[in-house]
């Protein structure tokens, strides 16, 4: 507080300045508003264009309703609006932007230039705003509709532009932002243009089947399956992961409700009870709208409008449940949905909606293994003491095996259970081993130590299609990805050609396998320094890749695993730091069983 401790008003410049903290946080924030206006404009065309990452420029051309002068001057005003009249409006917004904060916050903190027109006009207007200084105002020939171009974001404010990140952490929130409006409206034809490259370019009037496709590729569309209810009101339809389908990513999931990108406690908690959690570390991929009266929903919860509340979230709750119904057994509310199906199958051969149940995993019988004696120091004459040891190591014909860091002298397979853990005697007490754990443990080390790539050409080579921003992580990782044993090439706009991969993945889906490598690259974050770090993301990914086999075991594939493992030199862990083994000591069996 100044030291007169008088309170004063503050002039709009510096209160602009401060909405746009609120409004502006990123380039990615000016493309998400710019957006919205556009498709509440009505626009059934929109074209982005980004320069370094949205640092240099932002520009956002749509053949919307457009404005006439006094419309556009209006617009740099705040709190300036045609979305609503007065309170009572709030409570049914049914547009994507209503408050008229977004535009006087984004030109208060860049060189901002607006060009617009009216269908029925002769000319257009263009208005030129520096640093929220209005410093042109002019007749201008223009198409229908309105341009608008964002250079040089926080020109004025240096501290909050020397917290932006790197260009391509930028353009990759930028890219996140286009497709989830690009996904949203399916029915408006979108194009993205980066650095002079064209990444996309999407016809009008799609399905929403068809933009998915054309967002993330075929591979990713069909492991969807439509989904649909109604329920009070509530209208849940979209796509959501095949409950069979095989894999441990995490996968993107977009929730729309009323068209906005957004979601609330009650949504996150109700997709966690619909959907079956057969993978532990996964969530599912999920495209789903939420349609329900604009009165019933309040948007105006976040600044940012990316989280709503609902006036009744039991029936959005209960709506949700009920386009997930079938995969649980129960009787699903029953829609003649809108959702496409591909031509290419016929309604008989076409996945159902959540159709495919889950069978546990049964236990096998599992004959004895021989114990399996590991050194890790020279042979000893001595057995372990009584007082340590139940019983004494089994003999065995074999010759031990030498090891510098084995966790255990000696240990015997005993048995595995039926959710997949390996349960051993050592020479110490009891170990339950995370087979999954292990696998990963000993590929990401056998990767690290190699001298030379281990390589399995593939027979016929793959042509894998990713969506853009997958396609940029794996391109800034081609040095890595090659030096332990992939050959993989760009083929194409964001189309990979694989001839070969590390010789521990031969078999693996090569699509999955270089999508999750884009998905760590994306989890890790910007970039750290050296090349050791980037070394060991990729191999930690392929470790990762590796370890999902099946988890049930042979015993001697089991001893097997146990003995790779006791070669390692961080057995105990996973790459992840997730623990491989919990182990259980004889002293203390002995004093729980009070003996």
């Amino acid at each position: 507080m100044p030291p007169d401790g008088h309170i004063r008003l503050l002039p709009n410049h510096v209160a602009n300045k401060i909405a746009a903290g609120e409004v502006v946080e990123r380039p990615a924030s000016v493309l998400k508003e710019l957006l919205e206006n556009a498709l509440d404009a009505g626009a059934t065309r929109i074209e982005v264009t980004v320069t370094a990452g949205g640092r240099n420029l932002v520009s956002v051309r749509d053949n919307g309703c457009g404005m006439n002068r006094e419309d556009a001057l209006l617009s740099l005003e705040r709190h300036a609006t045609s979305k609503i009249r007065d309170v009572d409006d709030i409570e049914r917004i049914a547009t994507l932007g209503f408050r008229g904060e977004a535009i006087p916050s984004i030109a208060s903190v860049s060189r901002f230039t607006l060009t617009t027109r009216r269908e029925d006009a002769e000319e257009g207007t263009r208005l030129v705003v520096n640093a929220g200084i209005l410093a042109e105002v002019k007749d201008c020939g223009a198409p229908p509709g309105t341009c608008i171009e964002v250079r040089d974001l926080f020109c004025n404010v240096p501290a909050r532009r020397k917290f932006l990140r790197a260009f391509v952490t930028e353009e990759g929130h930028v890219r996140a932002a286009f497709t989830v409006h690009a996904l949203a409206h399916p029915d408006v034809g979108f194009s993205l243009n980066l650095d002079g490259r064209e990444i996309y370019r999407f016809p009008p009037g799609a399905t929403l089947e068809e933009r998915v496709r054309d967002l993330f590729g075929a591979s990713f569309a069909e492991s969807l399956v439509p989904i649909a209810s109604d329920v009070n009101g509530v209208r849940v339809h979209g796509y959501a992961e095949r409950p069979d389908h095989d894999s441990s990513l995490r996968r993107d999931q977009f929730v729309f409700v009323n068209g906005r990108p957004a979601t609330a406690a009650s949504i996150t908690y109700a997709l966690r009870e619909a959907y079956p959690r057969q993978r532990t570390d996964a969530r599912p991929a999920l495209v789903l709208f939420i349609d329900l009266p604009p009165e019933q929903v309040d948007v105006n919860v976040h600044p940012a409008k990316r989280e709503v509340r609902f006036r009744r979230s039991a029936d959005v709750r209960d709506a949700i449940l009920a386009a997930f119904a079938p995969q649980r057994g129960e009787n699903p509310v029953v829609l003649k949905s809108d959702l496409p199906m591909p031509e290419s199958q016929s309604p008989a051969s076409a996945p159902q909606p959540f159709a495919v149940p889950f069978q546990p995993s049964l236990p096998h019988p599992i004959p004895p293994a021989p114990t399996v004696a590991l050194k890790c120091d020279p042979p000893e004459t001595e057995t372990p003491p009584e007082t340590e040891s139940p019983a004494a190591p089994i003999p065995t014909d074999d010759p031990p095996l030498q090891t510098a860091a084995g966790p255990w002298r000696w240990f015997k397979f005993l048995a595995q259970t039926a959710s997949g853990w390996v349960l051993l005697e050592t020479d110490a007490g009891l170990v339950t081993l995370n087979p999954r754990a292990a696998r990963e443990r000993i590929a990401y080390e056998k990767l690290i130590d190699a001298h030379e790539a281990l390589t399995q050409p593939l027979l016929i080579p793959e042509t894998v299609t990713l969506p853009p921003t997958e396609s940029a992580r794996i391109r800034n990782f081609l040095k890595e990805l090659q030096a332990i044993g992939f050959a993989v090439e760009e083929f194409g706009r964001d189309t990979w050609k694989v001839d070969s991969v590390p010789s521990l993945l031969d078999g693996y889906p090569v699509p999955e396998l270089l999508a999750s490598i884009a998905s760590d690259i994306a989890e890790a974050g910007a970039q750290r320094g050296g090349t050791r770090w980037r070394d060991e993301l990729i191999a930690k990914s392929v470790a990762r890749s590796y370890s999902r086999a099946s988890l049930q075991l042979e015993p001697e594939a089991a001893t097997q695993l146990v003995e790779e493992l006791a070669r390692t030199r961080m057995p105990y862990v996973s790459p992840r730091g997730r623990p491989v083994m919990t182990f259980t000591s004889n002293a203390e069996l002995l004093r729980k069983f009070d003996r």
